[in-house]
């Protein structure tokens, strides 16, 4: 019973500013894991993506009002939804670096390059169609504005899985994504992921203008959507 008192406090402690809604602790520390693994990502190191997972689960109980209680009093289910999405990317993220890392024999798990045109069409195509499909699922949800919800989550799972193919142009998505995000968290009184947001998008600049001038480089040999050798040490 003591253990599950504590757990229970640890998962409702607040921070209390003087003004508006107290926040969650829990949003800041998921946000700060969030943080941690951006870094990562821009220096292209592997535990970006399992420190990035961490935060994930943190900001699902954040924004999933209705089951682990905020006190905003609201549910963004494409912010949920995002969280889940990332978990499942970044799977395939920190499979997709580590082999890269273990077959290059280096610290850097990516060589980033520019999309093709064909893929850059595509992306923007599943943008799009995304971006249809999640509106309609969110407003049936009743998430708490579907349109700008569904933008940040399709864009979200498109960035994530650019930066897990080592594309250049995943930044561009995040800071599309960043200039939603911001206002809309901030209007829904989420300050702390408002504030990552913010500082997010500027991050973007630096590590969009680091990644094009690896690129630019070809300093780190083949591309990263070229196959490599199994291997079959466990992903860590």
């Amino acid at each position: 019973m003591e253990i599950q008192e504590l757990l229970t406090r640890l998962l409702n402690a607040e921070l209390h500013l003087g003004f508006g809604e107290p926040i969650l602790w829990r949003e800041i520390i998921g946000n700060g894991f969030g943080l941690a693994s951006a870094w990562a990502g821009m220096v292209r190191r592997v535990w970006a993506w399992p420190v990035g997972i961490i935060g994930n689960v943190i900001l699902f109980t954040v924004f999933t009002g209705v089951i682990f209680g905020n006190p905003q009093d609201l549910t963004l289910w494409g912010q949920s939804g995002r969280q889940i999405f990332f978990i499942a990317v970044s799977v395939y993220g920190w499979i997709q670096w580590w082999r890269y890392r273990q077959s290059h024999g280096g610290k850097e798990a990516v060589a980033p390059r520019w999309a093709s045109w064909s893929e850059r069409g595509v992306l923007v195509g599943l943008y799009a169609a995304l971006w249809v499909v999640l509106y309609f699922a969110l407003s049936a949800l009743g998430s708490w504005g579907p349109a700008v919800d569904a933008w940040i989550l399709a864009g979200s799972i498109l960035a994530t899985y650019g930066m897990a193919r080592g594309y250049v142009e995943f930044w561009l998505i995040w800071i599309a994504v960043d200039l939603v995000g911001v206002p809309t968290l901030m209007i829904a009184g989420f300050y702390p992921s408002a504030l990552m947001y913010g500082f997010y998008g500027a991050f973007c600049l630096i590590g969009f203008v680091q990644w094009w001038r690896i690129s630019r480089r070809g300093a780190d040999g083949p591309r990263s959507d070229e196959p490599v050798e199994a291997v079959t040490e466990p992903v860590g």
